[in-house]
């Protein structure tokens, strides 16, 4: 049987298993989230049926090799980043965990799973990290408002909309200014598209690949041109 509650010690464990290593601050606050999000689940299905461990090694894995890719985009020193549709927070949570630059916005329109992220932050304490209840496509002009920059430098997406419809939908979020143009970033199950199938206006950046839950998933970054 699985463990019912997850120990820093347990997701040291489940990191090297992966591959991956995690500091033991890191796997305090990833086995912090983890326990929330498996008590929260039982309630309101997050991510459906499943232990603690399950989803280290289904969900939070993209988290683990995201962050090494995050961190090798030619990103502004103090990137603003949106994440669209985080649902129960994955895998921004996870990632801020690891990768802490800048400002990140985990992006959720329905109040419950909103809800559900900002009890988390509040009890994990990650810089430069907050929730925006809301739609997508309002995000930055809310923030913009408030104070914030009126582009996004980085955003990420995992299944939030077919990938070529979410260029489109992104192309005027994200800041455009040569080498420092705004990345889009797609976590998928299939490798990154042929050039040829690129809209115009987009080029093709780092692509990366990674085992996960006995598969292969993918990561693709897009830059704005």
């Amino acid at each position: 049987m699985p463990d019912t509650r997850p120990t820093p010690e347990a997701v040291l464990a489940a990191a090297r298993k992966l591959g991956r290593s995690v500091t033991t601050a890191q796997a305090e606050q990833l086995a912090a989230y983890l326990d929330q999000l498996i008590k929260w689940n039982r309630k309101m299905n997050l991510v459906g049926p499943s232990d603690w461990q399950t989803v280290f090694d289904r969900l939070v894995v993209d988290s683990l090799f995201l962050a090494d890719f995050t961190a090798g985009l030619r990103l502004p020193e103090r990137p603003l980043s949106l994440d669209f549709g985080a649902g129960a927070g994955l895998p921004g949570i996870p990632l801020r965990v690891l990768w802490q630059e800048g400002e990140y916005w985990l992006v959720e329109v329905r109040e419950k799973r909103a809800t559900f992220m900002k009890s988390v932050l509040g009890r994990l304490k990650l810089p430069g990290t907050n929730v925006f209840v809301g739609r997508a496509e309002d995000a930055l002009d809310r923030l913009s408002k408030s104070g914030h920059q009126a582009t996004a430098d980085l955003i990420l997406s995992r299944a939030f909309m077919p990938w070529e419809k979410l260029l489109d939908f992104i192309r005027p979020m994200l800041r455009r200014d040569g080498e420092r143009a705004g990345v889009a970033v797609i976590l998928s199950n299939d490798p990154p598209p042929a050039e040829t199938a690129i809209p115009e206006g987009w080029q093709l950046g780092d692509a990366a690949s990674y085992p996960a839950a006995g598969g292969e998933r993918f990561f693709w970054s897009f830059r704005v041109v």
